[in-house]
């Protein structure tokens, strides 16, 4: 008769300690310099253009009433990590808007 018990013991999880940050790999170095800047700049584009769609809408225009963009902040370009615009914000170049939106200081 064979045993049920299994051929291999099961695979004991220690639990996260304080310092195991599950979102970064251990000895993962900071985002490059180069790919900070080349990120804000694409931000800056899209905010710029947003803000120009926004601003040219019927009833917007500076003929009607001079109304300035009420934009408060947009969602960064999905072709950056999370990390990168966290890090932009510890730099103090963009600011967290709130529900994963960024915005200009």
């Amino acid at each position: 008769m064979a045993e049920d018990t299994p051929q291999n013991p099961p695979s004991q999880c220690s639990p996260l300690s304080s310092t195991d940050d599950p979102t970064q790999a251990p000895g993962e170095q900071p985002p490059s310099r180069e790919t900070l800047k080349s990120a804000y700049n694409v931000f800056k584009k899209r905010w710029k253009l947003t803000r120009l769609d926004q601003e040219s809408q019927i009833g917007r225009g500076p003929m009607s009433s001079g109304q300035r963009s009420a934009i408060t902040g947009i969602s960064p370009p999905d072709q950056y990590p999370i990390e990168i615009w966290n890090e932009l914000v510890k730099q103090g170049r963009l600011k967290y808007a709130g529900n994963g939106c960024y915005a200009l200081p």
